[in-house]
C-alpha cells in the first residue's frame, strides 16, 4: 500500500492539485516517511527504482511527490516552516543565489572525488562562495527540433538568417520557423552572440551585479534583429506573452510548424505524441557566431528545514550516482550531468544527447546570484514591447537594465 499511495499522491498533484494544501500537509507530515522528496512533474519515474534500492538498503521509507521543478523553491519557503515541506527537493540552478541568501538549502559535504565525477560547469552552478549547496542532476540547453514529414534534414538551414529566409519564402500551410524569442531564455542565445551579457565578472570569475550588459551595442543589434520575425508576421501572434510556449509545442505537435526552439523536456512528450522528429544544434548567427544558449543544470538540494540532514545527504550523494543517473536519463530522457556518462554508449548513440553536447559547447550559465531575479522580471516585458512594436529595441533594453540595476542596488 506504501507504494501505491506514493504513485496516487504524485498523480493527483501533477493533474492539478487535487488535493487541499491541508491534506497534502497531513500526507506529507505522516511519521511513516523517513524522508519526502519533491521530484519533477512526470520524472518520478526515473528515480522509482533508486528509491526503492536506498529504501532497502537504508531500511526507510521514503515518499516521492511530483511538483513542477520551477516553482518548489517557492512552496518551499512556505512548507518548510510550517513541518509539511520535503527534505530533498530539485529546482533550476539560477535560484540557487537566492535559496542559499534565505537559508532555505543546506550545505552538502561532498568529497573532491565526488565534485569531480560532475562536468565542471554543472559543479559550479551549485557553488556559492566556495561553499557546495546541491548535486547536479541534469543538464540541459535549446536545441533545434525539426519535423522529418515536413522538411528533410539535408534541407535545414545552417543560420538563423536562413530560417528567416525560408520564412519569408514559405509557401506551405505550416509556419518554417518558431522560437521564443519575446523571452530571454531564449533570446539570449542571440544576445551572446553579439556581445551582450547578463552580468560581467571580475578576475576571479564574481559576477558584477552593477555592470549589465543587456543593452550595449550588440544586445541591441540583437534584439532588433529577431523583432523582424514577428514585425513581419512570420510568427503566429499569439506566440507572445506567457501563452506563447503552449502555442509553439502545440503548433509543432499538431504537425503546423517545420522546425521550432525548445529544450530537452520536451523530447519525451514530443515522442509520445507521435512525431517523427528529429534535432540538430542551434543555428548561427548571421554575424557567424554560435548562438550562446542558456546552459541549464537542475539539482537535487536538501531543505534546511529537514529533520533528518544525515540521510537526505546520502540519498542525495545515491541518487546522483553514475548507475543512477543512467537509469534516470534512460526513462526520462534528460541528460546527466555525471562525466563518465557522457561516453556512454546510451547517451553517444542518441541523437538528441549528441545535440545537447554540441550545442552546450557553446552554451553559458545563467548566474546562481540572488540579482538575476530582477533580470528576469525586467527583461521578459521588456522583449515583449519590443515584439509587439511598442517600442524599439535601444528604448526597451535601456529601461529594463537601469530597472534591473536599480532594483539590485536596493538589495545591497
Amino acid at each position: 500500500m506504501k507504494k501505491l499511495s506514493k504513485v496516487l499522491l504524485s498523480s493527483m498533484l501533477a493533474l492539478g492539485g487535487l488535493l487541499s494544501n491541508a491534506a497534502v500537509s497531513q500526507v506529507n507530515a505522516q511519521e511513516e516517511y523517513d524522508l519526502v522528496v519533491w521530484e519533477d512533474v512526470n520524472k518520478g519515474i526515473g528515480i522509482a527504482a533508486a528509491v526503492e534500492k536506498f529504501e532497502a538498503e537504508h531500511g526507510v521509507n521514503i515518499l516521492v511527490i511530483e511538483k513542477a521543478y520551477a516553482q518548489q523553491l517557492e512552496d518551499l519557503r512556505l512548507d518548510g516552516p510550517a513541518g509539511s515541506g520535503p527534505d530533498v527537493f530539485t529546482m533550476p540552478a539560477d535560484q540557487i543565489g537566492t535559496a542559499v541568501v534565505e537559508g532555505l538549502v543546506k550545505e552538502v559535504n561532498a568529497d573532491d572525488a565526488v565534485k569531480a565525477s560532475f562536468t565542471e560547469a554543472s559543479i559550479q552552478s551549485q557553488t556559492v562562495d566556495g561553499k557546495l549547496y546541491g548535486l547536479p542532476k541534469s543538464v540541459e540547453t535549446q536545441i533545434l527540433y525539426y519535423n522529418k514529414d515536413l522538411i528533410a534534414e539535408e534541407d535545414l538551414p545552417d543560420t538563423l538568417e536562413g530560417w528567416y529566409e525560408l520564412s519569408q519564402n514559405n509557401t506551405s500551410d505550416a509556419y518554417a520557423f518558431l522560437a521564443l524569442f519575446d523571452q530571454l531564455y531564449y533570446t539570449m542565445g542571440v544576445i551572446g552572440g553579439y556581445g551582450g551579457y547578463i552580468f560581467n565578472q571580475d578576475e576571479n570569475g564574481n559576477y558584477l551585479p552593477e555592470d549589465v550588459g543587456l543593452n550595449n551595442a550588440g544586445a541591441v543589434e540583437a534584439v532588433d534583429y529577431v523583432s523582424k520575425f514577428y514585425t513581419e508576421k512570420l510568427f503566429p501572434d499569439g506566440i507572445i506573452g506567457e501563452q506563447g510556449i503552449n502555442v509553439l509545442e502545440a503548433l509543432f505537435v499538431e504537425g503546423r510548424v517545420q522546425a521550432v526552439i525548445s529544450g530537452p523536456w520536451n523530447l519525451e512528450p514530443f515522442t509520445s505524441a507521435g512525431l517523427n522528429y528529429g534535432v540538430k544544434e542551434l543555428p548561427l548567427l548571421p554575424n557567424g557566431e554560435h548562438m550562446q544558449s542558456v546552459a541549464g543544470v537542475k539539482s537535487y538540494n536538501i531543505s534546511s528545514y529537514t529533520k533528518n540532514p544525515e540521510l537526505a545527504e546520502a540519498f542525495l550523494l545515491f541518487i546522483t550516482n553514475e548507475e543512477n543517473s543512467l537509469v534516470r536519463y534512460e526513462e526520462t530522457l534528460e541528460v546527466p550531468a555525471v562525466l563518465a556518462l557522457s561516453e556512454h554508449p546510451t547517451v553517444v548513440e542518441n541523437d538528441a544527447a549528441e545535440a545537447i553536447a554540441l550545442q552546450s559547447e557553446h552554451a553559458k550559465l545563467v548566474p546562481g546570484i540572488v540579482q538575476m531575479n530582477e533580470v528576469w522580471n525586467s527583461m521578459d516585458p521588456a522583449l515583449q514591447i519590443v515584439m509587439n512594436g511598442q517600442a524599439t529595441a535601444q528604448e526597451a533594453l535601456d529601461i529594463a537594465v537601469q530597472q534591473i540595476i536599480s532594483t539590485n542596488q536596493a538589495l545591497q
